[in-house]
């Protein structure tokens, strides 16, 4: 069981920098691949990035590609998702997961882990 917290949301002006944190509870958060997800209002939750239970291989949206970079820190237990050059449609909850699956990181069904969101709002 892995219980995940995320952090660091907040409002911003376009073309700002938040960086977000998820921790996570027990010591096993090196087996997991982790990922970060956003569902905005009346919208599907959609992939925005992942990372290898290494930290080694890293995956990322089209629409983030180049603005925002995901990285973790086995040592204390948490994700990071650095978000450069924010954009109003960068505006949603933001979800940390982690999954014991090997393959279909961006697939939110492959996760088995979330945690509650955080609220990112982007201003124009």
């Amino acid at each position: 069981q892995v219980q995940l917290t995320e952090s660091g949301g907040g409002l911003v002006q376009a073309g700002g920098s938040l960086r977000l944190s998820c921790s996570a509870s027990g010591r096993t958060f090196s087996t997991y691949i982790m990922g970060w997800f956003r569902q905005a209002p009346g919208k599907e939750r959609e992939f925005v990035a992942a990372i290898s239970r290494s930290g080694e291989n890293t995956y990322a949206a089209d629409s983030v590609k180049g603005r925002f970079t995901i990285s973790r820190d086995n040592a204390k237990n948490t994700v990071y998702l650095q978000m450069n050059s924010l954009k109003p449609e960068d505006t949603a909850v933001y979800y940390c997961a982690a999954s014991n699956s090997r393959v279909g990181v961006r697939f939110p069904g492959r996760y088995d882990y979330w945690g509650q969101g955080t609220q990112v709002t982007v201003s124009s």
